[in-house]
């Protein structure tokens, strides 16, 4: 038993494989590992195992680059026994806790600070921390978990309330369709599902019976599947009853002893799929044939055999890992193409620095002959000698490579690389193998990459839904910039920066700047600053900029430079640290979209990546979507801005200018304009001096709201003032106003005007003169606090042609009050109850004593105090008052 489990301990794990990588310490970075370590344990067909090393990975790496703020070195080995896990950082010195006799003592979890070990003790089956005099390391490992023998994959033990539900009877239709597509075998459970005999469709292609496709977004036809050496899907059979039954089915092509080639289907309800998707539904059913014929079975068919990967991330993965393990390469990697097949997007690799490739594109066609095409398997023995032919392998130190395409009924999909480090490694017996293999993959591969696309064009359009409704929802230019920005990063970009441009004779002007790391915000709009905006091209669709990159390197190349002159005593505090960390921040792709908003451009969206970062061509096309809709609406901003500036500048022509002084006499007005953005509307108000020792005054309004009302308000204020100053009385000055407003015709609007002429006195009274042309009556408030109308009614202006008015005379004593308001006050209503004349006198009647400026606003308080709502109308108030001895 001793020598047993001393043999069991001492024995080293064999290691199988093994990978690496370090991460910066930004926030990011904790995303970024989790995406290797899960990426990697899928890539060697380890998911039992994901979910746990994904989640101390996580915690782990956050310690590293959030809390000790230093690179994390993750690193993950799989031996024969179980994966081990690496974290290291650059911190040695920081508290971790301990372990005592009595067990791990971890303090809350809830805290930070050894969080990480106390998962590590629950999920792992080993761990440890060890250290260095510059690093500090913590490791986990876990062990695979045991399986019954024989058995390539076996799910966990479930309760029954989690198995799938069928029927108590499941039937599997057993369908055999021969080479010419038409139905030669039935069975009774297919029978039993649809309710055909199989007299009535032995005979018949099952194309007369599909309806097809069930699935929405399902691409491949009837014919084309039953064509495949195996497919699995859903779709409908029209049943006895007409009806369609929806199914899931799962096509094998066979070959009988003669050699005639058919497909059997077999068929479930779509409920009961879980039937046929079993891990166990894709046993090797070649295997007798194989072993007879004494062939080992290829890496890649035990993969196409394996459940695929659900994600196109996972199966990319997945095939290089396996490409490289079937050559024994070093290093292997999968390019997909674009749509329209000029282009290649670096996808999956492994042995290679995948941050800096991960979405590179290279051209289909990189040069002359064969060797330069990626549509044609190619070996290159040594790359040293044809420096620069494979692109992605520039500094990596492999020397040889073979590639083959990857193709899908002829057209030219992908194309998959495997290189190793010393020359003459393949010859074109490996390339055929991965060739081979290449075509087993490519289907599965499209299908997908085509699923992908659908998510991403289903979350495209959702995301520019959303962005229509945000940038649609604002007419405020420095809003609408902002918005433009926030939407960008970080879904789509790093940073972000807007270039704007007023017209076009003027150059680009740097108006916004956005970082996904609010520190790096002010740096990176400096270093804008610094440089000459990109030229404004009106073309549309993406253009790479190097400008940010360069400056950003040569300005750190300059500051270290200088650093390192100036000696370490005299090393000026900022040091190189935020010059680097800029250039870090800019140095990835960076690509210029141009605004261009009825037929002109306008500006332009600078996007950008960090280090070695480049953009996926969904991200670009939907930036260029993004672009288009951001240029119509910060355009609409411009126009609504500029439309605003100048009515607001008109309604301020149609305001009195300031307003006088006017000896012995208190003057207060408010003044409310309704509706969102007018400053003037129907109701108006002046005050001007006539002559020495006159003054006019005028509170009025024009029937209705807005820029109509306002037009008739300003010639009714101008006509006042020049008629007054030409020596008319107040009876012939709205007469004459009265005929300057007919004629206007169509435009012309009723007016209710209260006109008057005030004198102050040498006793101290005033003595006003005044003509009420259908207006409010002005209330008097005497010292006793009795209120009384000034005035009388007479007819308003703008109805009849010819009008008789009068005026009449009242003199202010001391301490009185003259309060003039619009309908906008007495009117103002909650329901059915209405402020009316004699709401307004109450107020008025509790006044006595106050200036002339505490009577207005008190006025005001009580119409808005009146009702919940704002007020709907136009209004002014007009307050006089002529003050008391002791108040002068």
């Amino acid at each position: 038993m001793g020598e047993q489990f001393a043999e069991t301990h001492m024995r080293r794990p064999v290691i199988t494989a093994r990978a690496a990588a370090t991460f910066e310490p930004v926030g990011r970075s904790v995303a970024a590992a989790r995406t290797f370590v899960r990426d990697t344990l899928q890539g060697w067909g380890l998911t039992d195992i994901v979910d746990d090393a994904v989640v101390l990975t996580s915690e782990l790496v956050t310690n590293a680059v959030v809390h000790a703020g230093t690179t994390a070195d993750v690193i993950c080995i799989r031996a024969d026994t179980g994966v081990r896990v690496e974290v290291a950082d650059r911190y040695p010195e920081r508290e971790v806790p301990l372990q005592s006799n009595g067990g791990h003592h971890f303090g809350n979890p809830d805290r930070e600070g050894g969080r990480g070990l106390l998962l590590c003790a629950a999920l792992a089956g080993r761990w440890g921390v060890e250290y260095t005099a510059t690093h500090k390391q913590v490791w986990f490992q876990l062990d695979f978990p045991d399986r019954p023998a024989g058995t390539r994959a076996a799910g966990p033990a479930l309760p029954s309330s989690a198995l799938p539900i069928a029927d108590a009877r499941v039937r599997v239709g057993v369908v055999q369709v021969d080479s010419s597509g038409l139905i030669s075998a039935w069975n009774d459970d297919a029978q039993e599902l649809f309710g055909y005999p199989p007299e009535q469709v032995i005979g018949k292609p099952l194309t007369d019976l599909a309806a097809w496709p069930h699935t929405p977004g399902t691409g491949t036809g009837v014919a084309e599947a039953l064509l495949l050496s195996r497919w699995e899907g859903s779709y409908g059979i029209r049943g006895a009853d007409g009806r369609v039954a929806p199914v899931y089915a799962s096509h094998l092509r066979i070959r009988d002893a003669e050699g005639e080639p058919s497909t059997v289907c077999l068929l479930v309800r779509e409920r009961e799929r879980a039937v046929l998707q079993s891990p166990m539904r894709g046993a090797n059913v070649d295997t007798a044939d194989n072993s007879d014929r004494g062939q080992a079975t290829d890496a890649f068919e035990v993969f196409i055999g394996s459940p695929a990967p659900d994600d196109l991330d996972g199966l990319l993965q997945r095939t290089v890992e396996r490409a490289r393990d079937m050559l024994d390469g070093d290093a292997a990697y999968l390019l997909l193409a674009t749509d329209d097949e000029t282009e290649l997007e670096v996808r999956a690799s492994t042995g290679l620095p995948s941050a800096r490739q991960r979405f590179a594109r290279v051209p289909v066609e990189a040069g002359t002959g064969r060797y330069g095409s990626a549509r044609m398997p190619a070996v290159h023995e040594d790359l040293s000698a044809v420096p620069g032919a494979v692109p992605l392998l520039v500094n990596t130190g492999m020397r040889s490579v073979v590639t083959v395409p990857l193709k899908v009924e002829g057209r030219l999909t992908g194309s998959l690389g495997v290189a190793a480090e010393s020359p003459a490694r393949y010859s074109n017996e490996e390339a055929l193998r991965l060739q081979f293999a290449a075509d087993r993959i490519a289907l599965a591969v499209e299908r997908a990459r085509l699923t992908e696309l659908e998510r991403l064009r289903r979350g495209s359009l959702s995301f520019l839904v959303e962005a229509s409704d945000l940038l649609a929802g604002t007419l405020d230019r420095d809003q609408t910039l902002a918005l433009m920005a926030q939407m960008t990063v970080p879904t789509l970009a790093s940073w972000c920066a807007v270039y704007t441009v007023a017209d076009q004779a003027s150059e680009p002007e740097l108006s916004y700047v956005l970082h996904e790391d609010e520190d790096r915000i002010d740096g990176l709009k400096a270093l804008l600053m610094k440089i000459d905006p990109p030229e404004q091209v009106p073309t549309g669709g993406a253009r790479s900029w190097s400008g940010p990159y360069d400056a950003a390197h040569a300005a750190a190349l300059r500051t270290s430079l200088r650093s390192l002159s100036l000696g370490d005593s005299a090393r000026p505090s900022s040091g190189p640290g935020a010059s680097l960390a800029t250039a870090s921040a800019v140095g990835g792709e960076t690509v210029v979209l141009p605004l261009v908003a009825r037929n002109r451009v306008i500006g332009m969206l600078i996007l950008g990546k960090p280090t070695d970062e480049h953009f996926r061509q969904e991200n670009l096309e939907l930036a260029e979507d993004l672009s288009r809709r951001a240029a119509l609406a910060l355009d609409n901003a411009r126009l609504y801005s500029e439309r605003t500036a100048i009515s607001q500048s008109l309604q301020r022509s149609l305001l009195p200018p300031e307003q006088p002084e006017v000896p012995g006499v208190e003057v207060e007005v408010i003044y409310r304009a309704a509706g969102e953005g007018n400053e003037v509307g129907g109701d108006f108000y002046d005050l001007f001096p006539i002559r020495d020792g006159a003054y006019g005054f005028a509170i009025g309004d024009v029937c209705g709201t807005g820029p109509e009302a306002a037009a008739v308000t300003g010639l009714a204020r101008h006509a006042l003032r020049l008629l007054a100053r030409e020596g008319f009385g107040g009876p012939a000055v709205l007469e004459r106003l009265n005929a300057a407003i007919l004629d206007e015709g169509a435009r012309s609007r009723f007016l209710t005007l209260l006109y008057g002429e005030l004198w102050p006195q040498h006793d101290g009274s005033a003595v006003l003169k005044v003509v009420c042309a259908g207006h409010p009556l002005p209330l008097r408030l005497r010292q006793d606090g009795s209120v009384e109308a000034a005035a009388e009614p007479q007819p308003l202006l703008g109805v009849m042609e010819d009008l008789e008015l009068y005026e009449q005379t009242v003199t202010l004593d001391p301490g009185d009050v003259l309060l003039c308001v619009t309908d906008g006050v007495t009117e103002r209503r909650e329901g059915t109850r209405m402020l009316g004349d004699d709401g307004l006198i109450d107020v008025l009647t509790t006044c006595t004593g106050l200036t002339a400026g505490a009577v207005a606003a008190r006025v005001l308080r009580a119409v808005e105090r009146f009702a919940a709502e704002p007020p709907s109308d136009d209004m002014a108030i007009l307050a006089m008052r002529v003050p008391e001895p002791a108040d002068s």
